[in-house]
C-alpha cells in the first residue's frame, strides 16, 4: 500500500497543486492573486499531461523495423501549446487587471461590486 502511494507521487503532486490554485481562485478578492490562483491551476494540469506522456523504456517514435517501445509525443506538443496559450491568458488577464484599476481605483472584487452597486 505504501508503494501504491509513494510510486504515484507525481499524481499527488498534481492533486496538491490543482487544490491550492482552486483554493487561491475561490477564497481571494483581490484579482491578481486570482490570476496567480489560475496559473498554479494550469500548471498542475501540464504536470498531469506530462506524467501521463511519459513511458518508461520508451524512445522516440523513429521507425526502422524493429520492435521497441516507443513515448508518445502528442502530450508534449499539446503541454508547449497550451504554456503558450497559458502566457497569453496571464496577459491579458493583468492588461485587464491594469485597466480596471485605472477605472475602479482598486483590484479587489468585493469594492469594484459594491461601485457598480451603487452607479
Amino acid at each position: 500500500m505504501v508503494d501504491l502511494i509513494l510510486g504515484l507521487y507525481n499524481y499527488w503532486i498534481v492533486i496538491a497543486l490543482m487544490m491550492a490554485g482552486l483554493y487561491i481562485v475561490i477564497s481571494r478578492q483581490n484579482l491578481i492573486k486570482k490570476l496567480i490562483g489560475l496559473n498554479i491551476f494550469q500548471t498542475s494540469v501540464f504536470v498531469l499531461y506530462i506524467s501521463i506522456g511519459k513511458v518508461f523504456g520508451g524512445t522516440a517514435p523513429i521507425l526502422d523495423g524493429t520492435d521497441r517501445i516507443y513515448s508518445n509525443p502528442l502530450p508534449h506538443v499539446l503541454i508547449l501549446t497550451a504554456i503558450v496559450v497559458g502566457v497569453a491568458t496571464a496577459a491579458l488577464g493583468l492588461a485587464l487587471v491594469v485597466r480596471i484599476k485605472e477605472e475602479y481605483g482598486t483590484i479587489e472584487e468585493d469594492d469594484i461590486n459594491q461601485m457598480d452597486d451603487e452607479s
